[in-house]
Formats: C-alpha cells, sequence, structure tokens
C-alpha cells in the first residue's frame, strides 16, 4: 500500500480537485491510499468526514494582516500543527505530498520541502494563490488549470508546469438527453433557450439582485431560467418562480442543470468555469470582485480572450447590460456557436485522471 497526502481546503475550489483527483489515483492503482490534511476552520471539516478517505484537520489560522496582533493564533496553530504532521509522517511516510492550496497546502508542503519529500500541485487560477507560487521552485509537477499561469511560476525544471485543465467529475457518459433534461425542469423538450444562472453554493446577493430585477421586468421570449440563488438567498428570491423561471438554492449534483443549459450566467470560479467548459456551455462570466488577488478577474479576462465566455465585470452588471448581453448572444447563432467551440476547445474533462497518471509515474520513479 502506498501513501499519497492530499493537503488543502480552506474553499471547495481547493478541496473538491483534492478528491477528484484522489478517486482517480485510487481508481487507476487500488494500493494507493490517499490521506488528506486540511483545516478545521475551512469548508473540509463538513465535507472530509462524509468521504472515503481517512484525514485529519489541524488548527489552523490565516495571516491577519488588518489585526495583526490576532497572528498570536497563526503561530500557535502553526507550531501545534507541524508536530501533528510530523507525527502522521514518521508514522507513515507519504511517496508524494499533493498540494491543493489553503493554509493546511502551506504548512505541509513546507514540511515536505524541509524533509525532502517530493511535493506537487494542483494549480487553479491564472493568478496562483502565495502558497503555489511559494513553493512551484520545490514542485516536482505542477498541474495547471490554465496555462497562462505558468508565466508566473518558478519552474522546478524544464517540464515540470504541465497543462493538465482543472480536476473535477467529468460529463456523465453518454450525455444526458437535452430534452428529457428540460422537461426534469417543467420547461419543453425543444424550442427556446435555458439560461442557467450559478454562483455556487452560497450564489451572489448581488448578481441575484440584478437577475431578480431583470426577471420583474420580463425575460427575452422563448428564454426559460434555471436559477441557482446559493442556500443563503433562496428565501429572498424564491417567489420570482413561473413556468419560465425555475429558482433553486443549490444543484448537487449539477448534471441535470448542465445538461438542460445552453447559455449560462456564472462567477470565475476555477471549478465553475472548468465544468462549464467541460459540458461545453458558452457563459457570460461575472467575477467576484473581492476574490484574494482578484484571480476570478484574470480567470474571466483569459476565457474572454480565448473565445470561451463573456467577461462582464460586476461594478458594470446591471439588468439593461443583462438583457442587452443575453438578447445579442441569442440573436446571433453564430456567435453563440464560436463561444461552444471556444468553450470545448479549452475543456479538459478528464484532467483528474491525466494528473492521476503522472502522479503515479513520479511515485515509480521516487521509488525505485
Amino acid at each position: 500500500m502506498t501513501r499519497i497526502v492530499v493537503a488543502g481546503g480552506g474553499t471547495g475550489g481547493h478541496l473538491y480537485p483534492g478528491l477528484a483527483i484522489a478517486r482517480a489515483l485510487v481508481s487507476a492503482r487500488p494500493s494507493i491510499r490517499p490521506f488528506f490534511i486540511g483545516a478545521r476552520r475551512g469548508i473540509e471539516r463538513d465535507v472530509l468526514p462524509s468521504t472515503e478517505f481517512p484525514h485529519v484537520l489541524l488548527d489552523l489560522h490565516p495571516l491577519y494582516r488588518p489585526a495583526v496582533w490576532k497572528n498570536w493564533r497563526t503561530l500557535i496553530g502553526g507550531v501545534g500543527a507541524w508536530r501533528e504532521i510530523g507525527r502522521l509522517m514518521r508514522r507513515e511516510p507519504p511517496a508524494v505530498i499533493l498540494g491543493t492550496g489553503g493554509y493546511a497546502a502551506a504548512i505541509t508542503l513546507a514540511y515536505g520541502v524541509v524533509h525532502r519529500l517530493p511535493i506537487v500541485q494542483q494549480i487553479g487560477d491564472v493568478v496562483p494563490g502565495l502558497t503555489a507560487r511559494g513553493f512551484s521552485r520545490w514542485t516536482r509537477e505542477a498541474y495547471l488549470n490554465f496555462p497562462e499561469a505558468a508565466r508566473i511560476l518558478k519552474a522546478h525544471h524544464e517540464g515540470s508546469l504541465i497543462d493538465t485543465g482543472m480536476p473535477i467529475e467529468p460529463p456523465i457518459v453518454p450525455r444526458p438527453d437535452r430534452g428529457a433534461a428540460r422537461k426534469h425542469w417543467g420547461f419543453p423538450a425543444e424550442g427556446g433557450s435555458v439560461l442557467l444562472v450559478y454562483c455556487g453554493s452560497q450564489g451572489s446577493l448581488a448578481v441575484n439582485r440584478v437577475v431578480a430585477e431583470w426577471v420583474s421586468k420580463g425575460l427575452p421570449d422563448d428564454l426559460y431560467l434555471l436559477w441557482t440563488t446559493g442556500r443563503g438567498t433562496y428565501a429572498d428570491f424564491k417567489h420570482l418562480e413561473s413556468p419560465r423561471v425555475r429558482v433553486c438554492a443549490y444543484q448537487s449534483p449539477a448534471s441535470d442543470a448542465y445538461a438542460a443549459t445552453d447559455l449560462a450566467l456564472a462567477r470565475a470560479g476555477a471549478t465553475t468555469t472548468a465544468e462549464l467548459l467541460a459540458w461545453g456551455i458558452p457563459a457570460v462570466l461575472v467575477p467576484l470582485p473581492t476574490a484574494a488577488a482578484d484571480h476570478q478577474t484574470t480567470n474571466a479576462e483569459a476565457l474572454d480572450a480565448a473565445g470561451a465566455a463573456v467577461h462582464v465585470p460586476q461594478s458594470q452588471l446591471t439588468p439593461q447590460r443583462l438583457d442587452e448581453t443575453i438578447r445579442r448572444l441569442l440573436a446571433d447563432p453564430a456567435a453563440l456557436a464560436r463561444l461552444v467551440a471556444g468553450a470545448e476547445a479549452r475543456a479538459r474533462p478528464n484532467a483528474a485522471a491525466e494528473i492521476a497518471r503522472n502522479i503515479l509515474a513520479l511515485v515509480d520513479r521516487v521509488g525505485r
């Protein structure tokens, strides 16, 4: 049996790619035993206990930049976490440490560097985070969702920055029938178009308010709206449901929604955009302006430049701008088809399996 440590979390964008890779590793080689290291304050606190993987949650804290006097928590938590990681590593040394971003990835990768354990990273955004950038020179292989990120990273060696795409659950094969998927939501099997509004599990109040005003003023003819508000604001918008508007809190699994969708209005997080690309869904991307290092904006700009999406900054998203953008795309089938082609060209639905193959090859090399 071979242990591979997967470290990361805090957000779904750091945790779910690690889970997808871990499952691909076990599928490719059942003797692999993934072990997850996360933080007690992250999303992994709720998600990891429901998975099949053993794990530990550490008392980790961020750097408190505005309130620097709180950084004693970061220091004490880091010392305790380092000791716990040391006990875990000595008990069963891993063949490889995989970092996917977040506090847990940073300290676990640091331990790997100090103790000369092979480390690899999965990097989701055009502008990599502090952890990804800080450890890139020691990273045997970095698996990039956006090839543009290679311009910012310091390669360990030639060929260590690998364009794989984002590890996600790939679309179902064969794809669900479009007509049946539309009927599932109460829409006609044929005719018109379905717009999916999707801004993650928590949704976006700013986007939802614009959509609500747009719906109240009247949607374009033959447009059906599948509106995922997020759990926190569902109660505020559920009254706007109608025969042409379906309002729900969250999509899990999202395949039922993706299969029915012709066009999406979404945030520009790495996982969301990777899923839309994998399903060949053209998107109007409205980046979260407060995301760390404004990374969602650079994601959206890269996909817009590649002809795979349309970028609309949140500051410019109004009911009128939204209405004009959607009407323009729906009235121009050729433009919509170009966006679909651009999305499909950037899609990497089998990224998790590709990353798993690379990691297993590295395991075999270092184990000789």
